[in-house]
């Protein structure tokens, strides 16, 4: 069964577009999905990356052009000022971490509902009754947002180190187990290709 480590941030526009798409592309080929939430902010600066509030204004105002047009593209709902956004993205990271290793529900929908809730919704992903909301939502027990938070805060920053370690620079970042790398959403097919490649 083919593994695919995902990082992402759970404030990450791009991510959000994702939708679930890498879920359905899991499901066609039997793959697993390593969910890897981790702070974007440290790996751009730990990979040569800058914060969208200090790239060039061409930079930034390029990103909501391609922002907006991918949304309307895939028929997404989209606001590309979100009233909470940029937010602590560790405490939703917790949940996901915590989800994760529960079991219990659908993390692929938990992930989407933080991104979902943050750029179509107007909340605010940090706080404890979002989260909370978002981890019913998905399957989970909401009191999962109080649990394993030392844990979660040690596996957060082991994302961080791994992302680095295996050549992820932005988000969102899928390798595959043989060490291929796709950046983006819109290298979700390439990842699709690619993975019926591996089963020959």
């Amino acid at each position: 069964m083919a593994t695919i480590d995902y990082y992402f941030a759970t404030i990450s526009p791009f991510t959000y577009l994702a939708g679930t798409r890498l879920e359905e592309v899991a499901a066609k080929h039997g793959a697993t999905i390593n969910y890897k939430p981790l702070d974007i902010m440290a790996l751009f600066g730990r990979t040569g990356g800058t914060p969208p509030k200090d790239r060039h204004i061409s930079r930034t105002e390029y990103r909501a052009q391609e922002l907006q047009r991918q949304a309307k593209n895939l028929g997404m709902e989209f606001n590309i000022q979100p009233a909470h956004w940029p937010t602590n993205m560790a405490p939703s990271s917790y949940a996901v971490i915590a989800a994760a290793k529960d079991g219990s529900g659908d993390v692929g929908k938990l992930v989407h509902s933080f991104l979902r809730a943050c750029w179509a919704e107007e909340k605010d992903i940090a706080q404890d009754d979002v989260i909370r909301d978002c981890l019913s939502a998905a399957g989970f027990d909401p009191n999962l947002a109080d649990s394993g938070l030392l844990d979660g805060a040690e596996t957060y920053a082991a994302n961080l180190e791994q992302a680095v370690d295996s050549g992820a620079f932005g988000a969102p970042f899928y390798i595959a187990e043989d060490g291929q790398r796709f950046w983006g959403q819109d290298r979700l097919e390439d990842l699709d290709r690619h993975l019926s490649e591996m089963k020959g």
